[in-house]
């Protein structure tokens, strides 16, 4: 078996349903490329009784006919020594051609049957559903040997047809899984196995564009620096994930460029969009297919529902959190350009220093639990969120990168800055912070103190300001 960097948890619990004396139907989510299939077939390499992959959708973003699907599930079933001889006609006929091959290769050990991109197989009018309960219901789930691994990219449709099904496999699921992108730590660990030297600035500003993404680290190169790795994946002529965005929408939706409005519009401002505004500026009605949209986007991490501290009542926001979505956004137009070596060019550049200094809070926010750790306050009861107070006519407007509100009524407002080296918080800056902290104040609680704090790439350089900033943390304290 490979080494499998990270997925503890995952291979503890995929470990236990393994041992167990009864058969477990498992389902394995996540966003596209982030390592079902090689957590899944790395773990059982030597003990994978059936494997099959659904087909994906054409170059030209046609989709793959019922008829193809069942006749690559054939030769799936003809290459683990099948004796069927014709291609099922039918996705009822095709599991039990598969209950006769299991059957066949009973040896009283335990089965494991993995079942890749299930979403690709339920074409339209081909009744996969109704199939897959029948095969379930009427006869895995009497096979104390059987382990039934199924895994999908398109998440909402994990969700709404396993997960929360209301028909025939209504709490069949023994365990589900939701596998997300690596965090600094891990993502360091994976580029060390590949032998990468790389410090962590140049580490955290990879994961900035790219996010913790295994398919997207796999090909960084040794040798190279960071900068010219990130050139060569996406501003040089034969990128490998210049046209990754489009692939990932058209492989998982049926009409992408609705999913590519929305994580449009929602790149242009940080702290997100009420689902309203959202809808008014895509002109398209508060409605149900609307909602499976943000639904479907959430599922896959591409981007995150919450409720900002001291939100009006049933307020929600959504916001883009997919780092290379981000990415692809701010600078698609200069891939265009025909630089290949714009990052090398650009690397200080005033346009990417704008995109880091973002990045970077998106970064911070998705490593909360290494922020609370550092902070001691890992045990402690908390809401987390971006906090905005718009103006008036009497106030300015205040925007936090991160509030943390705690159980023992401390908030923590959090300041996010990336750069090269110490921070330094300079006069008009020291007095914007008294101006926010002061706007804060007056909202809490009488119960309720804040701290001020900051998470910096290298820490706040000391000076006649530093001393408002009440505790720190550095981007090592996220590498935890």
């Amino acid at each position: 078996m490979a080494k499998i960097i990270g997925r503890k948890e995952e291979l503890q619990e995929l470990q236990r349903l393994y041992e167990s004396d009864r058969p477990e139907f498992v389902a394995v989510y996540g966003r596209r490329r982030v390592g079902k299939t090689f957590l899944v077939r790395e773990m059982f390499r030597d003990s994978m009784t059936f494997y099959h992959t659904g087909l994906s959708v054409y170059d030209d973003g046609s989709k793959v006919s019922t008829e193809e699907q069942l006749r690559h599930f054939y030769h799936s079933l003809q290459m683990h020594d099948s004796d069927a001889d014709h291609a099922p006609k039918s996705w009822i006929e095709a599991m039990y051609m598969l209950e006769e091959l299991l059957i066949k290769l009973d040896n009283g050990s335990r089965q494991v049957v993995f079942i890749d991109e299930l979403p690709w197989l339920d074409t339209p009018r081909s009744h996969f559903i109704t199939a897959l309960e029948a095969f379930w219901n009427g006869w895995g789930a009497g096979r104390d040997n059987l382990m039934l691994i199924v895994c999908g990219s398109a998440a909402s449709w994990m969700i709404k047809n396993l997960i929360n099904n209301t028909g025939g496999l209504y709490n069949r699921l023994t365990c589900e899984i939701k596998l997300s992108p690596f965090n600094l730590c891990e993502t360091e660990e994976y580029l060390r196995s590949r032998q990468i030297t790389a410090s962590r600035y140049e580490i955290a500003m990879a994961y900035m564009a790219f996010g913790g993404i295994p398919y997207y680290l796999s090909y960084f190169q040794k040798g190279l620096s960071m900068a010219q790795n990130i050139d060569l994946l996406f501003f040089d002529r034969k990128a490998k994930l210049r046209m990754e965005f489009k692939r990932l929408f058209t492989s998982l939706y049926k009409y992408p460029e609705k999913y590519e409005r929305v994580i449009n519009v929602l790149s242009t401002r940080h702290y997100g969009y009420t689902r309203e505004e959202l809808a008014k500026i895509l002109n398209t009605p508060l409605g149900g297919s609307f909602s499976e949209i943000l639904n479907a986007l959430a599922a896959s991490d591409f981007i995150m529902a919450y409720k900002p501290i001291d939100a009006k009542k049933g307020e929600t926001l959504f916001k883009l959190v997919d780092p290379f979505c981000r990415f692809y956004m701010y600078f698609a137009d200069k891939a265009l350009e025909g630089d290949s070596q714009y990052w090398l060019h650009n690397v200080n550049s005033p346009n990417v220093a704008s995109w880091s200094g973002i990045a970077f809070e998106e970064l911070c926010i998705m490593h909360t639990e290494q922020i609370k750790r550092k902070l001691g306050i890992a045990a402690v009861r908390t809401s987390e969120s971006p906090y905005t107070l718009r103006g008036d006519e009497h106030h300015d407007g205040i925007q936090c990168d991160l509030v943390i509100e705690r159980g023992d009524r401390v908030v923590n407002l959090c300041e996010m800055k990336f750069s090269q080296g110490k921070y330094e918080i300079t006069k008009s800056y020291d007095m914007t912070l008294r101006h926010r902290i002061n706007a804060i104040m007056s909202r809490l609680k009488s119960t309720q103190s804040l701290q001020l704090t900051f998470i910096t790439t290298f820490g706040v350089k000391h000076n006649m300001y530093s001393g408002i900033v009440q505790s720190e943390v550095t981007l090592d304290d996220l590498f935890v």
